[in-house]
């Protein structure tokens, strides 16, 4: 497969390529459910195992998995004046080659929703890349002196639970609301984490030492989007 690699030989796949990089797939549904299904242990484990009858062979794969995907195979969702809809059982094709799991390892979930001509045609300017790279930079940099001598963590989205529990301390009311969207949400353990290490990568970007209940609420929308 292209995407673990694999041969008689066996040579790496894109996501090894990808190791401390970004790993882009297009049109998500459009890929065989088989082949996004190989990599929801690489994207836990951060590492791809190839085994033949001689041997095995385990390559790197700690890769950032950015995915796009349409909300429907005709790309109108929900829309009465689509010029194309789709049915019941196409949008059911479409969105079972994506199975539960592997959304659950995908830490943000964004769904982007029409532009209006006004906001189109605004002369209001947002933030310039400049000052955005600038908030990059600086999150990345107390996330560099936080993991500092650990030599397989380097960033949030690396760490394991024992980590995420240090780092990512709740005062009452942030575990409160926090509760309260597991309960009603019925989500997964691994969503637990998930909402942390985005609450605690917010507030990094924010320069502010101490979780709070705005980071999880916004780390939960995130979630809730996908």
């Amino acid at each position: 497969m292209a995407l673990v690699g694999g041969g008689a030989y066996p040579q790496p796949g894109e996501i090894s390529l990808s190791h401390n990089g970004v790993l882009f797939l297009d049109e998500l549904p459009e890929f065989k459910r088989g082949v996004l299904e190989v990599m929801r242990q690489p994207l836990e484990d951060r590492e791809v195992t190839i085994s033949r009858a001689r041997f095995t062979v385990t390559y790197p794969s700690s890769f950032m998995l950015v995915a796009s995907m349409n909300p429907s195979p005709g790309g109108y969702f929900n829309d009465p004046d689509a010029p194309v809809t789709s049915s019941p059982a196409e949008m059911q094709r479409y969105l079972s080659k994506i199975s539960g799991p592997l959304l659950d390892r995908i830490d943000i979930h964004i769904e982007v929703t029409p532009v209006p001509f006004e906001k189109l045609s605004e002369e209001r300017k947002g933030e310039g890349s400049v000052e955005t790279r600038k908030r990059v930079t600086a999150g990345r940099e107390i996330q560099t002196a936080r993991f500092e001598g650990l030599g397989n963590v380097h960033y949030n989205a690396q760490m394991n639970t024992k980590q995420i529990r240090a780092y990512c301390k709740l005062d009452d009311k942030s575990k409160a609301l926090l509760k309260n969207a597991m309960e009603r949400l019925n989500l997964s353990a691994r969503a637990y984490d998930r909402i942390l290490k985005v609450a605690r990568t917010i507030a990094d970007l924010a320069g502010e030492q101490e979780l709070n209940g705005d980071h999880i609420s916004e780390a939960i929308q995130f979630l809730l989007t996908g």
